[in-house]
């Protein structure tokens, strides 16, 4: 079983700003196929600090109770009677939503479409900021020997980066611009690294951010004006040397004036990807969409092989994950780090679960 203790104590919000820590039953197998996990650690999402200062995400709507948390990585205590690639004891990163196998999305390989998906701490379903969680046997990845927990538990964001980049169709040289120097764009940079661009221009308004990014993974840094959207454009361009623009532009910050600068840095023929969710409705340089046919995508958390190749990155030492983790607390600080992280303060910070010692 598991060493750690049988604590299920749950971080559960209620209504925007009102969250309570509740001891929960713990979950059981419902499926052959599924395994429990002891929770070991659980980073910070904005769409979390969303939910709780919100109590909602577009349609998604905290109507109940809701345990917060994705972003986790644990240890397997109780196996289905199925189950044949882990045993008790593994330490695995939680891939932490699973869709319904059957759809034709699903049946793609694009499952992070799929109508039926269930997705940890989106309303209706519980998230992983407990002592213990249930999921299926293949959307847990077993961490090799060297690969720590806390990096187990960035694996999420680093998966989010990973479909990102793909969608972005990044090759070996080319000029990658990325608006917006948090967590998933800082990845943004690391895989495209890893991808093999050439330049990799990391952009945001805090220079804190910047000062950062240039030493994790971007080749040039640049701070917008507060002009127009196309004015900030030609002035990336020029003054980072793109020639024509960028090959490729991902926005992971969901602002308007980004989104209207990425339009006008991205190249003839090149490809531009949403990455970050902002207002449901903004104001688009169609014109400059049209007349530089760009290749325009979205782009929704992961899918097939995504979450592989971040563990592949990440174990083969290509992505250091281990840089952007800030801080780590006590699972009875969870609320006090929500509050740090809605600030701006750090990175990442993660929370080791109840059982953590």
């Amino acid at each position: 079983m598991n060493d750690m203790g049988e604590s299920n104590l749950s971080f559960v919000l209620s209504k925007p700003y009102d969250v309570k820590f509740e001891e929960k039953s713990k979950p059981t197998l419902t499926s052959p196929h599924d395994v429990i996990l002891a929770i070991n650690y659980t980073g910070i999402c904005g769409s979390d600090v969303h939910y709780w200062a919100e109590g909602r995400i577009g349609p998604y709507v905290v109507e109940n109770p809701m345990v917060l948390g994705h972003e986790s990585a644990g240890t397997v205590v109780e196996v289905g009677a199925a189950v044949k690639t882990l045993k008790l004891g593994d330490r695995v990163a939680l891939e932490p939503g699973y869709p319904c196998r059957r759809c034709t999305a699903c049946l793609a390989g694009h499952y992070n479409l799929c109508l039926d998906m269930h997705f940890a701490a989106t309303p209706p379903f519980d998230g992983t900021l407990a002592g213990f969680y249930a999921s299926p046997e293949d959307f847990c990845y077993k961490l090799p020997d060297h690969v720590t927990l806390q990096e187990g538990a960035l694996l999420e964001p680093l998966a989010v980066a990973v479909h990102i980049t793909k969608q972005a169709e990044v090759k070996p040289g080319q000029n990658v611009v990325v608006m917006g120097a948090g967590p998933v764009g800082l990845l943004c940079c690391a895989v495209a690294k890893a991808y093999g661009a050439t330049k990799i221009i990391s952009v945001d308004i805090q220079p804190s951010r910047l000062e950062f990014a240039a030493t994790f993974a971007a080749t040039h840094t640049w701070i917008p004006a507060k002009v127009s959207g196309e004015e900030n454009g030609a002035n990336l361009v020029k003054e980072l040397g793109l020639g024509e623009g960028a090959d490729a532009v991902i926005d992971v910050s969901g602002a308007e004036p980004s989104i209207q600068a990425s339009l006008h840095v991205v190249k003839r023929g090149g490809v531009y990807v949403q990455g970050g969710m902002g207002k449901p409705d903004i104001t688009f340089p169609i014109m400059a969409l049209c007349t530089k046919e760009v290749t325009a995508k979205g782009s929704f958390r992961y899918s097939s092989g995504d979450y592989a190749l971040a563990l592949e990155l990440v174990a083969s030492g290509k992505v250091d994950v281990k840089r952007l983790i800030t801080d780590t607390v006590k699972f009875e600080d969870a609320e006090a780090a929500f509050k740090s992280v809605k600030e701006g303060k750090g990175i990442k910070v993660l929370i080791a679960g109840p059982n953590e010692k």
